[in-house]
């Protein structure tokens, strides 16, 4: 799959649909790979959920023309072990896990969209799993 960002064309007679002269460019076709894409996608999520961006799977798919996206990737949490302890812990983490993925989504969109240029349709966020925050202790 190859995703494609066109610029609109210039309308006859003006001065962007004339030949380009000598020293000045012509706009053209931007395209961006499905790996490329795959990649930022990844990237993003892995940011937005505190994850490697190795752990996160990612499905694109066209919707009327706009782009699908659909993440699989585990959630980073902390220990069940601190939050007994600490049960403010869990809002110190960003809160609980669906209000995450929620947050997650519209950072996804919103950071993709910036990157690439891309029109997204809709966000899907499949968590996998649980990266379990190790505790680290202070001297």
């Amino acid at each position: 799959m190859t995703v494609t960002a066109e610029r609109p064309a210039a309308p006859a007679g003006s001065a962007a649909s004339l030949p380009a002269e000598a020293g000045t460019v012509r706009r053209g076709r931007n395209r961006i790979a499905s790996k490329a894409l795959n990649r930022v996608v990844a990237a993003v999520t892995a940011e937005a959920l505190g994850v490697s961006a190795s752990k996160v799977s990612v499905d694109l798919a066209d919707s009327r023309g706009l782009l699908a996206l659909t993440v699989a990737t585990p959630v980073r949490v902390v220990s069940l072990s601190r939050i007994e302890r600490e049960p403010s812990s869990v809002i110190r983490s960003g809160g609980p896990i669906l209000d995450r993925v929620a947050a997650a989504q519209e950072t996804i969109r919103t950071r993709v969209q910036q990157l690439t240029g891309s029109a997204i349709a809709t966000v899907t966020v499949k968590v996998t799993g649980v990266d379990i925050r190790t505790e680290e202790r202070v001297a």
